[in-house]
């Protein structure tokens, strides 16, 4: 049988990381788990709610590809209330979650063979899912002085197409502020590149309010989930903002692609956008798990690492305890019982010598893990 060279992309190494905890969970051990960047909450309350009403009334046929309109109403409408931006709904796509989002934007931006730069470390699909497309991810080795966020001195010799950040990012939690977000669009505008800006990490932030690129400009594409801050991961829901111009486009390679995103899942995330006394209680707890972690990391010698301004993630520089960060992490569910990602996800060129921690979990379970790694820290002497 043929075969197509854009499926041969790597492995997403935190699921194969996931799976070797349910492994050991499975064998009767009790593992903590910092490896996987998801809620250990579930939807809202609110939202199950809907979801019970609507299952008993509603056949949940196909919805219109960009989604349920009052559901892209009220994400225009927490535009205004988050960041005080005045969005047109008509520009709102609802997507299958933030990877459908991902799809749907570099298949209307770019053509095969295109450059889409990258902060590395990041979110490793990013870089898979171009490569699927024919297209070519440039890793931005990002550095320790800015954040682990890319700056337009990174790409300034660069021929590119495209331009994609994060903030809160994933691994590092790390946030762009206005004036280093105003930057990269600047640059990215002056080579004739798209920018597309992963705000999935938004409502997830401590101690300032992350900036939507949609505060700068209108001519970017902007993308959403209901995973992280609505607590919705499985339900696989997001969205999408795009210049006006673009709409039509994007319509109509969702329609084919993807139909609509799940009715289901866009009747609960109507609901959980009104759940706001839960959403801030699960905030609190992660601001106690960052605390924590903080606190707990550099006391385990886990010292080398970028305090994250949001997400729930925290990367460790371990390249002076390993140049083998895949092994290291087998070692620490092995001995200690703790399942961490290592950084190769993220980083393919350094990433031999890094770990994400994520403290997404019960802030019990953030305890307990962070006891097993100074445990097993200890051990190695």
């Amino acid at each position: 049988m043929r075969d197509s060279s854009r499926g041969e992309v790597d492995p997403f190494i935190v699921m194969d990381v996931m799976e070797a905890a349910r492994q050991a969970e499975a064998s009767g051990r009790h593992i903590i788990q910092m490896e996987v960047g998801q809620p250990g909450t579930p939807a809202p309350q609110g939202a199950r709610d809907a979801v019970a009403r609507v299952m008993r009334e509603d056949p949940m046929g196909y919805t219109v590809a960009l989604g349920l309109p009052e559901l892209r109403a009220r994400i225009a409408r927490l535009y205004a209330d988050w960041y005080g931006v005045d969005l047109d709904p008509g520009r709102v796509v609802v997507t299958s979650g933030s990877s459908a989002a991902f799809l749907l934007a570099f298949t209307a931006l770019f053509d095969a063979g295109d450059r889409v730069a990258i902060g590395a470390p990041g979110y490793p699909s990013y870089r898979q899912i171009l490569k699927a497309l024919s297209l070519e991810p440039v890793d931005l080795p990002t550095s320790p002085e800015n954040r682990l966020q890319p700056v337009p001195a990174d790409f300034a010799e660069m021929d590119i197409q495209g331009l994609m950040v994060a903030s809160p990012a994933n691994p590092t939690g790390t946030m762009l502020d206005r004036a280093a977000m105003t930057a990269l669009i600047e640059a990215a505008a002056a080579k004739g590149a798209a920018f597309i800006s992963d705000e999935i990490y938004h409502g997830i932030e401590y101690e300032a309010k992350a900036v939507t690129a949609l505060e700068i400009t209108d001519d970017a594409y902007v993308i959403n989930s209901f995973s992280k801050y609505f607590s919705m991961t499985g339900w696989r829901i997001g969205w999408m903002v795009v210049p006006e111009a673009h709409v039509r486009k994007v319509e109509r390679l969702a329609q084919n692609m993807f139909i609509c995103a799940p009715h289901v899942s866009q009747v609960a995330a109507l609901a959980a956008m009104e759940c706001d006394v839960e959403l801030q209680a699960n905030l609190a707890v992660y601001a106690e798990n960052r605390r924590l972690m903080l606190e707990g990391l550099p006391k385990a010698g886990f010292d080398r690492i970028a305090p994250p301004d949001g997400a729930f993630y925290v990367y460790a520089d371990v390249s002076l305890l390993t140049d083998d960060s895949l092994a290291f992490s087998r070692e620490i569910l092995d001995q200690a019982g703790v399942a961490v990602t290592p950084g190769l996800d993220f980083d393919p060129a350094r990433g031999a010598g890094t770990l994400r921690f994520s403290y997404a979990r019960s802030t019990e379970d953030i305890r307990e893990g962070l006891a097993r790694l100074d445990r097993f820290m200890a051990s190695r002497g």
